[in-house]
């Protein structure tokens, strides 16, 4: 049988139009969460970012009420970092990414000795105790756990919480232009839903290539952190359609999923920081340069910068600065852009500062270059 090839443009395009990057989107916040699955939000405020970039006319309102209606939360799911999802998606992802929480909780460098020994199902329980009274912070559950367990550091004991029990983030954290504490209760109390008692990992499967694809098992499980997704998606293999990339890697899709021309001019992007249309893949040149891919993930602590994409890959980063009233954008160039794509960066970029910076009486946005 032949394998139709797909070039490198056609994937970047595949992917994009599946981002909601080609063109602005207009169907909800919510929607577009789900849609998603999730959005990356170690930080509290990305996720406006990567709507206002993915949909039309989207306010910070709708994602804030979301959150305080309890129809989205912020909860460890995926490679065990925070994400945002719709309340149905946190009971249907929590159960399935318990065995990267049951590694993390054998082998996390600070708290794996600490907790030698320890029952750590009855930590839980007392922890789920705890926060079904009221919220708490890590620092403060750790301290009342420890009232218990004295000979654990408290924050160890903490961390057992997170690995064994659904936690989200509470609000007012992450609700636009409001501060505060990370505080947690359990999933099934905030949202008043059990967990999925067996949630279905070729629905994870197929609601993956729906967001990312057309991609390969690695990438899937590049994407979950979860490993043995061959032995998943080989029963799937006949509802599905198989493409090979140039490399004659297999790439795996939804057959009535968006595949655009690779010729498709495609505008503009600026992305978030922790953006996981950066991040879910193994092989991230659909989106990137090696070269770029390096400087990417060169920064300290971690952290992913607010990047810009022209022409559909990455081509440098941003962040605004502010000073009293005044807004600046600052984009950096990684890589040549037109002055055609220049010009079209400035106009973008105008636009998120009205978006990022409503209060500022100025606002500039400025292009250098490394």
């Amino acid at each position: 049988m032949t394998v139709t090839v797909l070039s490198l443009r056609a994937i970047n395009r595949a992917t994009l139009a599946r981002q909601l990057l080609v063109e602005r989107d207009t169907r909800s916040a919510e929607d577009a969460v789900e849609h998603l699955v999730g959005m990356q939000a170690q930080a509290p405020f990305p996720p406006y970012t990567g709507l206002w970039t993915r949909l039309v006319d989207f306010r910070p309102a709708a994602l804030a009420d979301a959150l305080l209606e309890r129809r989205v939360v912020r909860i460890a799911l995926m490679r065990g970092t925070v994400h945002l999802v719709t309340a149905a998606d946190a009971g249907f992802l929590r159960p399935l990414v318990q065995v990267i929480m049951d590694r993390d909780l054998r082998t996390n460098t600070l708290h794996a000795r600490n907790l030698d020994g320890a029952d750590l199902t009855k930590i839980a329980d007392a922890a789920r105790l705890a926060l079904e009274e009221k919220a708490h912070t890590a620092k403060e559950l750790g301290e009342t756990l420890a009232e218990r367990w004295p000979n654990i550091v408290p924050s160890s004991l903490a961390h057992v919480a997170r690995g064994l029990l659904p936690l989200v983030q509470v609000p007012p954290r992450a609700v636009w232009g409001r501060a505060g504490q990370t505080a947690y209760r359990t999933s099934e109390h905030w949202l008043g839903r059990p967990l999925d008692a067996s949630p279905d990992p070729a629905r994870l499967v197929r609601r993956y290539l729906g967001a990312f694809g057309p991609a390969t098992v690695n990438d899937i499980q590049a994407w979950s952190g979860l490993t043995r997704l061959r032995e998943v998606v080989e029963p799937l293999r006949p509802t599905l359609r198989v493409f090979a990339d140039e490399q004659g890697r297999e790439l795996l899709d939804l057959p009535d999923a968006p595949r655009p021309p690779a010729d498709l001019p495609v505008p503009v992007r600026f992305l978030p920081e922790f953006d996981n249309v950066l991040l879910s893949h193994a092989d991230r040149t659909r989106v990137m340069s090696e070269e770029h891919r390096k400087r990417l993930f060169a920064v300290r602590n971690g952290v992913i910068p607010g990047t810009v994409l022209v022409d559909g890959f990455l081509r440098g980063a941003w962040r605004i600065t502010r000073q009293r009233k005044a807004a600046t954008l600052t984009i950096t160039r990684w890589a040549k852009v037109s002055k055609k794509d220049t010009a079209a960066l400035v106009r973008e970029g105008a636009r998120m500062l009205e978006f990022a910076a409503t209060d500022a009486d100025t606002r500039d946005v400025v292009v250098t270059a490394l």
